[in-house]
């Protein structure tokens, strides 16, 4: 098959599933996975798709956000580098604001022994924590389809109530100029009421969401820690290092 078959091949079962494996793409043109990964970098390159994590997905506008399954599927090496990294931040009596998400959740293998108290706003992290022996607590508010954050005017409620020695926290996108943002306004305001009530604060963020922007500002560089990997750009890195500080933990 040739090059602009394959690309074409590729796109079109894109266009039918939104995110495809590479196994899945091997299999359906018959090249090479090395073949397959050239042609994922040229079509990324091109603003055709987004490469992911074994795969590649379509890419998604400023008030788009991918469905919780597919991003755990993404980057999974840096996720529970930056799990473990936020972990050792954690010390026992601490109340930890843990928010909804696929990086929050890599924390939590690395806090079972802990003597701490959650707050969450996540599905998954609930799930995750079940069975831990982790006290936790719950925002009320309405559960988001794609993410399985619970938001909305419940959620702002719910949250006022508390004060954290520590808030940890998902984002979408990290920019110099623009700050920290995520697509939907509901969650951005839950985010931002998380580091308003924290002692601490810390944004999770592989080295895909640096020098991205989404649709809703959550807060300023400043008014959280950075932790990310040395896969991301290090002329990124030292430009968000002129607004905030950043961690920079090996991936």
């Amino acid at each position: 098959m040739l090059t602009d078959q394959r690309h074409e091949t590729i796109l079109a079962l894109l266009n039918q599933s939104k995110t495809v494996r590479l196994a899945d793409l091997t299999e359906a043109t018959g090249a090479s996975e090395s073949t397959i990964r050239r042609d994922l970098t040229d079509l990324e390159k091109q603003k055709k798709l987004k490469r992911i994590h074994g795969g590649a997905s379509v890419i998604t506008g400023k008030t788009e956000e991918a469905p919780l399954q597919e991003r755990t599927l993404r980057d999974q090496g840096e996720k529970i580098v930056l799990g473990k990294a936020a972990a050792d931040l954690i010390s026992d009596h601490d109340t930890v604001f843990l928010d909804a998400g696929s990086t929050t959740a890599a924390i939590i293998p690395y806090i079972t022994d802990r003597n701490i108290t959650v707050v969450t706003n996540g599905l998954n992290i609930i799930t995750a924590l079940a069975g831990t022996g982790i006290k936790t607590y719950v925002l009320g508010g309405h559960v988001k389809s794609g993410t399985h954050a619970f938001v909305g005017a419940g959620a702002i409620a719910s949250i006022q109530a508390y004060q954290f020695d520590k808030a940890f926290l998902g984002m979408n996108s990290v920019d110099a100029e623009f700050g920290y943002s995520t697509p939907d306004p509901e969650e951005a305001l839950i985010k931002k009421q998380a580091l308003d009530r924290a002692a601490e604060s810390y944004v999770l963020a592989d080295h895909t969401k640096l020098g991205e922007t989404s649709f809703s500002k959550v807060a300023s560089l400043d008014e959280a820690t950075l932790i990310t990997t040395d896969k991301a750009d290090r002329e990124l890195v030292d430009e968000i290092s002129r607004e905030t500080r950043v961690e920079v933990v090996t991936a």
